[in-house]
């Protein structure tokens, strides 16, 4: 049951009601849309991982120390997750598409504030503000597509729009790679300079405003943390965002653990692990472009169940895997294939629940994806150095965070099945 929100607020939960009394009718979101909000999406991964190649040289050129220049990670790690908190419930305020433009603006001159910084402590202002801004994308771009999708058609907008953004963490090594020997780090941000001028336009000219000015929340700051309060002890929002955000702990553990296991345990050079790091990325990619499809043939609840047992039984097979193995060593293909179903089934898994999710905000879709991405990203914080709590040739931190992770998956699967929720 929706929790009665306060006095005052009567406007968004008339809308959502009526909504929830209407008849359910699949809505598509434009292709243009969806494009626009798939590279606002992306910017975020995309920032992250195209210049992670050239952390040496970022430490080289300051004279400062790996941990010091890993700061400009852990800054723009932390200032997407807080921006999301911020982008989010103010959006069920006042809009999207004014806050969508800003951030976009904003990413742009932090990119350009990067590549020209002068010093590694203005080098961390600047990405500070690439993540602050840059969670405008991520947030709104769920927001917009609930706002404007119904019933299948969110599931389905939601598989393009992570099929779209899956390609920016496969192809962000390789652009990185490819223009740091010519353009050094700095060539790095020119580069995402570029590709937020992209985004800008796009936003401009292809997003509109999708919440309509009745259904915009009313009051002020102590309204949107209402607003997140009301959304995040709702019971139904709550197993399924816990279904999203602990699968992404499964992925994030692999994504942690897998340069060590890839290049200590398995052998590979720094090169081979970024091919096998991008074959195995392609996992993801294809199952979200398949479950787009078949999400007008099958509920977004069954493809999710799917990917959840995909999912385990990856798990139990690179932990047998991982006990059958040498201690400190592993085979190429055995724990390959592993990576590879595990992938496989967590694109399956992410798009569906994040649709069931945002179908769960009770009228407050952006506050609801503001509590998802920045648990989502929280937790990646988390998981991260657990990983290697036992060393670069072991295997069995990141299979006891996996696990952990997927018995809460299963946990929050069964409650989703038992608290469900009618598509608006």
């Amino acid at each position: 049951m929706t929790p009665t929100p306060p006095s005052g607020r009567t406007s968004d939960a008339d809308s959502s009601r009526d909504r929830a009394s209407a008849p359910v009718v699949s809505t598509s979101v434009p292709t243009l849309t969806l494009l626009a909000l798939a590279l606002g999406g992306a910017i975020g991964p995309f920032a992250t991982d195209t210049y992670l190649p050239a952390l040496p040289l970022i430490a080289e050129e300051f004279d400062v120390s790996a941990s010091t220049a890993q700061l400009t990670l852990t800054a723009f790690m932390i200032a997407l997750a807080v921006g999301q908190l911020v982008f989010g419930p103010l959006s069920d305020r006042i809009g999207r598409r004014g806050l969508l433009i800003l951030g976009s603006f904003g990413t742009l001159i932090a990119a350009v504030a990067c590549a020209l910084a002068p010093s590694i402590w203005l080098l961390i202002v600047a990405r500070t503000m690439q993540g602050f801004f840059g969670a405008a994308g991520i947030v709104l771009s769920k927001a917009i597509v609930a706002d404007i999708g119904r019933g299948p058609g969110v599931a389905k907008a939601f598989a393009t729009l992570m099929a779209i953004q899956s390609i920016a963490p496969v192809i962000a090594p390789l652009f990185g790679g490819a223009v740091v020997p010519f353009g050094g780090w700095r060539g790095v941000f020119w580069l995402l300079t570029a590709l937020s001028a992209l985004t800008l336009i796009a936003v401009v000219l292809a997003v509109p405003e999708s919440l309509r000015p009745e259904d915009r929340s009313e009051g002020g700051f102590v309204s949107s943390l209402r607003d997140m309060v009301i959304v995040g002890t709702h019971g139904p929002f709550v197993a399924r965002t816990s279904a999203f955000v602990f699968t992404f702990g499964v992925l994030f553990a692999y994504i942690s653990a897998s340069p060590f296991i890839y290049q200590d345990m398995v052998g590979l050079s720094p090169t081979a692990y970024s091919v096998a790091f991008t074959i195995n990325s392609l996992g993801i990619l294809v199952s979200n472009v398949a479950g787009a499809r078949l999400v007008g043939r099958f509920a977004p609840e069954k493809l999710m169940l799917t990917g959840v047992t995909g999912m385990s039984i990856a798990i139990v097979y690179l932990v047998v895997v991982v006990a059958l193995s040498p201690s400190g060593t592993l085979g190429l293909a055995p724990i390959t294939v592993g990576f590879i179903l595990l992938t496989l089934s967590i694109g399956l898994i992410l798009p569906n629940a994040a649709a069931l999710t945002m179908q769960a905000t009770a009228g407050r879709s952006g506050s609801g994806s503001a509590i998802m991405g920045a648990a989502q990203f929280l937790l990646a914080a988390i998981v991260s150095p657990l990983t290697g709590l036992a060393g670069s040739t072991s295997a069995v931190p990141m299979l006891t965070v996996m696990g952990v992770s997927a018995v809460l998956v299963l946990i929050a699967v069964r409650a989703i099945f038992s608290r469900p929720v009618r598509a608006t």
